[in-house]
């Protein structure tokens, strides 16, 4: 059963955050940045936060979203589109899901 976006979770949310990690490391390595460079440039003090994220034990502060979207060069409705598919995948298949139109 999906657990509240917000809240720890089971299997389903693990798993979420896992692929969402992935997503977000393949957009730092596509950038050729480091974790360290991210981690400036988002505001974190260190990496270990970005590795967090990155393999899934972490997210993204909604607060941060427009930061992180700016170091992966996207546009932040883009940014926030695609973690939402990860972080609260009930929401973005109401609004985004062709099924639900």
């Amino acid at each position: 059963m999906y657990a509240h976006p917000q809240h720890g979770g089971g299997a389903e949310v693990k798993n979420l955050r896992k692929a969402g990690g992935a997503w977000l490391k393949q957009c730092r390595l596509s950038r050729g940045l480091t974790q360290l460079q991210v981690a400036d440039a988002v505001g974190l003090g260190n990496y270990t936060m970005v590795s967090m994220i990155e393999s899934g034990r972490g997210r993204i502060p909604p607060e941060s979203y427009g930061l992180w979207a700016a170091v992966m060069d996207m546009e932040p409705r883009d940014f926030v589109k695609e973690i939402m598919r990860y972080y609260d995948p009930i929401t973005f298949g109401i609004l985004f899901d062709e099924k639900n139109k």
